[in-house]
């Protein structure tokens, strides 16, 4: 009976022995495994063994990628307090897990320190505008600086990046201001542009159009003066002995009556007083040929003033 506890007892020991030396590592992790609390070897993703009682997994190594997030305060040249945000990526190279487990204690600490002490070295010598249009060299610059330091230890600085460039609030509502009232002006050039424009065709389509109506009204009254003149030539060709003075009142007086005629016929048609009597008539017919005269002088000077646009 004794002997059978004894080999329970035994059989027991054996198995906690034996599983307590195997031990598992995660992918992209490595373990570090000590005797007697002095390094012996780094394990490797897998099922792995360990003496018991003798060794043991004295911590573990992430070799993943990993981002650390540093929000650093600091000064422009031009007296503006500003947050900036780097954002460092960083990995244990993973021949070096031993110099990156019992080298640095809190890498994170050392990476920070490196951040705060590039940037504020960096972005005082930058205006604000400055900052923002060259942070690709403040990045490349906390990269090399960190790839420098943390290589020793056994970490690589994958990439380094300004994330973030946070200004005072009354500094950014001061800037915003600035804009808003940048665009407000060159809206208002543009307004200014494009009413001038307008106004600019509008008078040259109104000047062409007062040329064009000019002509037409030009045209016409020589058509009107060719056609009187037509008339006297063909009136006298007819009826010997008579003056052109007197064919003139004849189509004037014909023309007089022609008009009367239409305006009576127009349905908003308004009473109009004119002269009746023969002395009022022989008047009437001085003025109207006067007005031709003048009318017909003006045209031909019009005619000799405006420039030849044949060869334009």
């Amino acid at each position: 009976m004794a002997g059978l506890i004894v080999l329970g007892v035994a059989g027991v020991i054996v198995l906690v022995l034996l599983f307590g030396s195997l031990f598992t590592v995660e992918q992209q992790t490595a373990a570090i495994v000590e005797r007697f609390g002095k390094f012996r070897r780094v394990a490797r993703p897998g099922l792995n063994v360990k003496i018991p009682l003798i060794e043991r997994v004295a911590g573990r190594v992430n070799l993943r990628v990993q981002q650390l997030d540093v929000s650093v305060e600091t000064k422009t040249l031009d007296n503006v307090f500003v947050h900036t945000i780097v954002a460092v990526q960083y990995m244990v190279i993973p021949d070096r897990v031993y110099d990156a487990f019992y080298r640095l204690d809190q890498p994170t600490v050392q990476i920070t320190a490196y951040v705060f002490d590039t940037v504020r070295a960096r972005v005082p010598k930058m205006e604000l505008d400055d900052v923002f249009e060259r942070k690709d060299e403040i990045a490349i610059a906390v990269k090399n600086e960190l790839s420098g330091e943390m290589n020793e230890f056994g970490f690589q600085i994958v990439q380094a990046l300004v994330t973030d460039i946070d200004p005072d609030k009354k500094v950014k509502e001061s800037m915003n201001e600035i804009n808003a009232a940048k665009r407000l002006r060159e809206a208002a050039q543009e307004r200014g542009e494009a009413d001038k424009i307008l106004k600019v065709k509008a008078a040259e389509a109104e000047a062409e159009s007062k040329a064009l109506q000019g002509q037409g009204i030009a045209n016409q009254r020589r058509a009107i003066i060719d056609g009187l003149r037509d008339s006297v030539d063909q009136f006298q060709q007819s009826i010997a002995g008579v003056t052109p003075e007197a064919i003139m009142q004849l189509v004037l007086m014909t023309q007089h009556y022609d008009t009367v005629k239409e305006i009576g016929a127009a349905s908003r048609a308004n009473t109009i007083f004119v002269p009746y009597s023969p002395a009022g008539m022989s008047d009437f017919y001085s003025q109207i040929r006067d007005a031709l005269i003048a009318a017909n002088a003006a045209t031909t000077q019009a005619d000799v003033d405006r420039p030849d646009r044949s060869g334009m």
